[in-house]
C-alpha cells in the first residue's frame, strides 16, 4: 500500500454520483496530514468536507444539487418533539473522546449499513479496520471527537465529529436499528446542538443538503439554517444566506 507523504490536490472528473443515478459528479480534493484550524475553518466556511486526512468539495460542471448548509445554533429553539427525544435518553449515555477503533465500532457501522442497504439501497460491503481507521481515525487533532452513546452496557451509536472555535462539523453518524425508538440518529444531531449553544459556537455544519433527497433531505428538519449560494476558491469570500422555503 502506497501512503501518501505529502499534501496534495487533484480533481476526480467523470465519477459515478453517489446520490443520482445516471448523474456523474466531479470532486475536488485534498490530502492534508495536518490541517491547521484556521485553515480547516476556511474550508468549512467554503463547503468542504473532510474524511480522515482527505478534504473535498463537488466541482460538478451541471448540476448544484448538493447545497452546503449549516444550523443557525444561536437562534435554533428545541420544538416539543425533539424535547421527547432527548427525554427518551435520559438513560443513554454519551461519551466524548478522540476517535478510536475497536471490534465494537466495526460491528456496528457493518450493521447499520446493511440496514441500510435493505432501507434505502445503500451499497453494503463490509469494512475493513484499516478502512475505518483511514476514514474516521486518521486525521485527527485536538479538534476532533467521537461520540459514543451507550444503552445497557452497548455501544448503540457513533457519531465522528470535529468542534473547532466558530463551528462544529458533524462528519458521520451511525447507530444500532434495534434501538430506533430513541431516534439515536437525531439525539445525536440535537446533543451536538446544545453543545454548541453551551459553547457559544454559532454554527454546526451538517455538510450537503439536497431538497427532498430520500436520503440527504431530513437535514431541512433543522431550522433555522443557512446555505451557501455561491461557490468560490478558498481566496474567495463565501455568501451564505438563511434559507426561506
Amino acid at each position: 500500500m502506497h501512503i501518501l507523504e505529502r499534501d496534495v490536490e487533484f480533481v476526480e472528473e467523470n465519477r459515478d454520483c453517489s446520490y443520482f443515478d445516471n448523474e456523474i459528479s466531479d470532486i475536488r480534493y485534498r490530502y492534508i496530514h495536518k490541517c491547521q484550524q484556521e485553515d480547516y475553518q476556511n474550508m468549512l466556511e467554503h463547503g468542504w468536507r473532510r474524511f480522515g486526512k482527505m478534504h473535498f468539495v463537488p466541482e460538478c460542471k451541471n448540476c448544484t444539487k448538493c447545497i452546503s448548509m449549516r444550523i443557525d445554533v444561536e437562534n435554533y429553539k428545541f420544538s416539543r418533539s425533539e424535547k421527547r427525544v432527548f427525554k427518551k435518553n435520559l438513560d443513554t449515555k454519551v461519551y466524548i473522546q478522540p476517535p478510536s477503533l475497536t471490534l465494537d465500532h466495526l460491528k456496528l457501522y457493518d450493521k447499520y449499513h446493511n440496514e441500510m442497504n435493505k432501507k434505502k439501497n445503500w451499497t453494503y460491503t463490509p469494512i475493513e479496520p484499516s478502512e475505518y481507521d483511514r476514514s474516521y481515525v486518521q486525521g485527527k487533532d485536538e479538534f476532533t471527537k467521537e461520540f459514543l452513546y451507550v444503552r445497557d452496557k452497548k455501544l448503540i451509536g457513533v457519531a465522528l465529529v470535529d468542534i473547532l472555535p466558530k463551528s462544529i462539523s458533524s462528519i458521520y453518524c451511525f447507530y444500532d436499528h434495534d434501538y430506533q425508538d430513541l431516534s439515536i440518529g437525531k439525539f445525536s444531531i440535537l446533543a451536538q446542538i446544545k453543545i454548541a449553544k453551551e459553547l457559544k459556537i454559532p454554527y454546526i455544519y451538517l455538510g450537503y443538503w439536497i431538497k427532498d433527497h430520500f436520503s440527504m433531505g431530513y437535514k431541512e428538519h433543522y431550522k433555522p439554517f443557512e446555505v451557501l449560494t455561491n461557490r468560490v476558491s478558498l481566496q474567495e469570500e463565501t455568501i451564505w444566506k438563511k434559507y426561506e422555503p
